[in-house]
């Protein structure tokens, strides 16, 4: 009897709103990373996706941009009764996946995935590609080009199982890189921004700007921004040289 694959599943919600309690989910797509029995990570499986009804109506402003209709979700199962069976699959399951994995990870509570870990590939796409022109799902699919992706497959963006699909391909040469705990750690930190965001150094690498720069984003409202800065003080002052940092000098 063959064994069965362990996988991580890479899970994409679409939602009326972005506050659970406030708003609901109103389709989940899925799609399989499994480990090959050569130590290689590819997609597996054919994934899916529901729709879910979300309990009150979808604002127009989200319709815009999932084009999912209060009439197509009527009469959809509730996201309570529907999670369970995608968030916790069988075969064996690592972990979770997602693009910006804090967003699903608000609506998909440990009870419901059975407390499962959650790799989020929007943060470890910085650490691995910091050369992206931009880290959105979309643009890292044109920019990097996965070997293998079928382009109508992945469409229309924004709907749930084409997400799903395409951050798969990122999972999983994500996972031919580094390893799954790595990934995890990354996950579970803020995320470490390439370049500055705004103000006069926008574009700039962090190790370009001045101290005092530096220093005004030690403060910044944003987890991300400060957890950034933190890091690159925490590098000067060891003494790291400064210019572009190869990828070891971004595994702080």
């Amino acid at each position: 009897m063959a064994s069965t694959p362990s996988i991580i599943r890479v899970i994409d919600l679409e939602t009326t709103g972005e506050t659970p309690g406030t708003h609901g989910v109103c389709e989940v797509g899925w799609q399989d990373v499994a480990l090959g029995k050569d130590g290689r990570w590819e997609l597996h499986g054919e994934g899916g996706s529901r729709l879910i009804n979300p309990g009150r109506p979808i604002p127009p402003v989200t319709q815009a941009i999932h084009h999912i209709l209060d009439e197509q979700v009527a009469d959809a199962p509730l996201w309570f009764d529907a999670a369970r069976p995608v968030l916790d699959p069988y075969p064996r399951r690592l972990a979770l996946a997602a693009h910006r994995a804090d967003f699903e990870m608000k609506f998909c509570t440990p009870n419901m995935t059975h407390g499962a870990d959650w790799i989020c590939t929007w943060k470890c796409a910085m650490r691995l590609w910091p050369d992206s022109p931009s880290f959105s799902n979309q643009v890292l699919r044109y920019w990097r080009k996965p070997e293998g992706i079928d382009h109508e497959r992945g469409l229309p963006a924004h709907r749930a199982f084409p997400d799903a699909y395409v951050t798969a391909f990122h999972l999983r040469d994500m996972l031919n890189e580094a390893l799954v705990a790595q990934l995890l750690e990354w996950s579970n930190q803020p995320g470490l921004l390439p370049r500055v965001r705004w103000g006069p150094d926008r574009g700039k690498d962090w190790t370009e700007i001045s101290v005092a720069s530096l220093t005004g984003f030690l403060t910044d409202r944003d987890p991300d921004v400060r957890f950034t800065a933190e890091t690159e003080v925490a590098r000067r002052r060891g003494g790291g040289a400064v210019g572009r940092p190869n990828l070891q000098g971004m595994l702080l």
